[in-house]
């Protein structure tokens, strides 16, 4: 296993912050400072900050309805509160599989178990995830056109799949996760989301999950 999985899915540090905390020398392996990319193996003793890390025997599986306002983060953004305010002390444990930004809302998954995490967020996954979105106007019959056939952005090309439209109202599918994403391909044909939530990441619909609130599993959920 790499080192930073390993630091990630012992701690409640992300991937990205296992990385910076092996980079900085706060990790240790075998009493040694560990390098960014290297593999432990079962017997290793792991440390971050001095003390011990073990592996979690038992896995939780978390959908949450992420309201807006709420950062996906461990840390307060200013004023804004962050989604680990909305569960208990035995899940402070668990990671988000991808993000939604503070003003979005919806179906966030999250995990304690490294595998799952890697496995879901690894771009080859190609899940798609369905988000409502309504606009600042009524889209035209052409602009739906448009975003199914791509829209250019500073980062490439985006394209969604149109699920339905009414009005300003329209719910799209996306196998990308990249930031800001549909918001920034709103705005490249001239509309403002004024609100974007998520309904569906794979096969894990949100259904009747109240915002605020979370749902458990001891077993994967299907993507």
């Amino acid at each position: 296993m790499r080192l930073n999985r390993y630091v990630a899915a012992a701690s409640r540090l992300s991937r990205r912050g296992a990385d910076e905390a092996i980079a900085s020398g706060r990790v240790t392996v075998n009493g040694q400072p560990g390098s960014v990319g290297s593999t432990v193996d079962a017997a290793a003793t792991i440390a971050l900050d001095g003390q011990v890390l073990t592996l979690p025997t038992e896995f939780h599986y978390v959908a949450l309805n992420k309201p807006k306002g709420y950062v996906v983060s461990r840390t307060r953004q200013g004023s804004a509160p962050t989604i680990y305010e909305l569960l208990p002390q035995e899940l402070q444990a668990v990671n988000p599989v991808g993000r939604l930004d503070k003003d979005s809302s919806g179906l966030l998954l999250l995990s304690n178990d490294g595998e799952f995490l890697n496995r879901a967020m690894h771009p080859s996954s190609g899940k798609e995830k369905i988000y409502e979105l309504t606009l600042n106007r009524a889209i035209t019959p052409n602009d739906l056109k448009r975003l199914q056939q791509g829209i250019e952005l500073e980062d490439g090309i985006s394209r969604v799949r149109i699920v339905s439209s009414k009005g300003a109202d329209i719910t799209v599918g996306l196998q990308e996760g990249r930031n800001r994403q549909l918001r920034r391909t709103a705005e490249a044909i001239g509309y403002r989301v004024k609100r974007l939530h998520r309904v569906q990441f794979g096969a894990t619909k949100l259904g009747d999950l109240k915002s605020g609130t979370y749902r458990i599993s001891g077993e994967e959920p299907q993507l």
